[in-house]
């Protein structure tokens, strides 16, 4: 066992930055492919139980619409997803890039105590998920991998 250890710390696989360059190239073809989908009427639909129940983003269906908020959230997506993008090569563009993120993911990560039906109430409730929940929690962990990436680029800018 300690030999496997002993390669795997000595592998280039293994280096200083592998895992900020995974975190930030998964990041970005998430935003991607989040935000393309937010250009089809299939996705506004969609997002309807998400942002009327967000507190922090329900103010986009009375300024937008809910076809205007889908594509508000696709070209905000897409901007985040190319300022991380371009933070491979200008942390401060990074760390904007990170910063979009994590108001991204306060904004969703904020609906899961507002989602009606969230919670099976034939378990009890908190914490059996339910309905849209489920698909939220997902959102908890891009919300700390945003605040690592905002980090690491304001580290390296300073």
């Amino acid at each position: 066992m300690n030999s496997l250890f002993k390669q795997l710390a000595g592998s280039s696989l293994l280096n200083k930055d592998t895992d900020y360059h995974l975190v930030r190239t998964s990041m970005v073809i998430m935003f991607l492919f989040f935000g393309y989908q937010k250009w089809f009427q299939y996705e506004a639909d969609i997002l309807i139980p998400y942002i009327s129940n967000g507190p922090l983003i329900s103010w986009m269906y009375p300024v937008f619409g809910v076809r205007g908020a889908s594509w508000f959230l696709g070209v905000a997506e897409w901007s985040f997803g190319l300022l991380l993008f371009a933070g491979f090569w200008n942390k401060k563009l990074g760390a904007l890039g990170a910063l979009g993120s994590v108001a991204t993911f306060l904004g969703t990560v904020t609906i899961i105590p507002f989602m009606p039906n969230g919670w099976a109430e034939s378990a009890g409730g908190f914490p059996a998920m339910v309905g849209n929940v489920p698909f939220l929690m997902k959102d908890v962990v891009l919300l700390a991998v945003s605040f690592y990436l905002l980090k690491e680029d304001v580290q390296r800018v300073a």
